[in-house]
């Protein structure tokens, strides 16, 4: 402890291990999150064990014995029990903090003066080369340190040199961070159960800022909200709100979610709640240098979701067409579907005259006179003559096996006039469908 530290050292390869007696997994989950409050680059040897570089922090606490108290000065306060070692290289901070209690700081050039008393299972060998040692009557790492290294070469081949490099501090490798675990959950139990909307959505708000916060220093956004309210007849009150658009904008989100709980509001008073996030890629968006900007999609989701409040849920929207025989059968969406694929203009080839069939809305009733089987006179509102030229039937049925059961058959006729027309016949009632442009 009385040994300068080099400065070069510190700056360059200054490497700080932190282990824990209390492997909990609530343990730790707080000693990754320590460890990263000191380093972004965190590697886990061991569940209970932190591993990071500190060189880069010397101009901001000071030399390895300052940073190290400034350690152990935050686990006290995460209720974290264990021990902290700082090396010159990795394994011997891994090993130091495994195995000597309170705070260690080996200088470059210690390792075996400060681990030479330990024994040699401290040593990240296998069962093999630990039994061989153990009958060769090597005790410690001091012991092992002092065999000659031709002969552990010969004996124990590439695996006891890299044991001898490790004891001596001769190995100097780049840290191996593990990816950090991101919870997009947030829960709150309430000490007394809330029947009012107005302090659900305090709790509400502040659940949501976190989350959205959360997301943006992820570069993350989301399309999807659930919310799950826990209710005091042991029963819960789940919604999800789907998004057309990615936002982590909390205040619409909480909007959102405002105009959902007025909509479907839970019966009994709320005891815990619990909002999730589904995250994804954030949008980008290239606004174009000569036309006005489009309406942000936040407020085109609120303006739906309050027509939906007003009209009911099946009204508002964006239609989706069914996937069945049934013609002009579709439904409304409360969020966009996936895009269909563009239409792609063939090269060279000639698709001749085009007809646009214009469809009523809804269906006229019709009158229609039928001549062996085929219709022979129209008679409709805005329409009436006798049909000079008729092709069809085409007939189509389905949903047979349910209550919506339908059946109907086709025909394009022409009538004296040139108009012409697309009849359907469901049952024993005419209609007229459309007519060509």
């Amino acid at each position: 402890m009385s040994r300068r530290w080099p400065a070069r050292q510190v700056r360059d390869r200054v490497y700080a291990a932190i282990h824990i007696s209390n492997p909990e997994p609530a343990a730790q989950i707080a000693l990754f999150a320590l460890a990263q409050q000191f380093s972004p680059l965190v590697e886990m040897p061991t569940p209970a064990t932190a591993l990071f570089a500190i060189g880069a922090l010397r101009r901001l606490m000071g030399a390895p014995p300052q940073i190290a108290s400034e350690m152990a000065r935050r686990a006290q306060e995460r209720r974290l029990h264990g021990s902290i070692a700082i090396a010159a290289n990795p394994d011997t901070a891994v090993i130091a903090a495994r195995h000597l209690a309170g705070i260690t700081v080996i200088p470059a050039g210690q390792e075996i003066q400060r681990l030479g008393h330990l024994p040699v299972n401290a040593l990240p060998a296998n069962a093999n080369t630990l039994d061989v040692l153990q009958r060769w009557g090597v005790r410690t790492v001091e012991e092992f340190c002092a065999l000659p290294r031709t002969g552990i070469a010969e004996r124990l081949g590439p695996e006891g040199l890299r044991l001898l490099a490790i004891a001596r501090g001769e190995v100097h490798r780049p840290i191996q961070p593990q990816a950090a675990t991101v919870s997009y959950e947030e829960h709150f139990a309430l000490e007394h159960p809330v029947d009012l909307l107005e302090p659900l959505l305090f709790l509400l708000a502040r659940l949501l800022n976190e989350l959205c916060e959360r997301l943006r220093q992820h570069s993350r956004a989301t399309t999807e909200v659930r919310v799950a309210l826990a209710l005091v007849d042991q029963s819960t009150h789940t919604r999800v709100l789907a998004l057309p658009f990615a936002t982590h904008d909390a205040h619409a989100l909480l909007k959102l979610v405002q105009l959902d709980l007025e909509a479907h509001p839970p019966r009994t008073a709320i005891r815990q709640l619990t909002v999730a996030l589904t995250p994804v890629e954030p949008r980008v968006v290239q606004h174009h240098l000569y036309t006005p900007p489009s309406p942000v999609p936040e407020r085109l989701a609120l303006t739906l979701t309050k027509i939906r409040a007003m009209v009911g849920e099946e009204k508002a929207g964006f239609p989706e067409l069914l996937d069945t025989h049934r013609p002009d059968a579709w439904r409304m969406r409360s969020s966009a579907g996936r895009p269909s694929a563009p239409l792609v203009h063939e090269e060279g080839r000639e698709f001749g005259l085009r007809l646009a069939l214009r469809y009523f809305r809804p269906p006229l009733p019709a009158r229609v006179e039928v001549d062996r089987g085929r219709p022979a006179k129209l008679a409709a509102a805005g329409i009436a003559g006798r049909i000079v030229q008729a092709a069809g039937p085409w007939r189509a049925s389905g949903d047979w096996w349910s209550h919506a059961a339908w059946s109907r058959e086709d025909w394009d006729v022409a009538l004296t006039d040139g108009a012409l027309y697309r009849l359907s016949l469901l049952r024993t009632e005419w209609l007229v469908d459309a007519s060509y442009d």
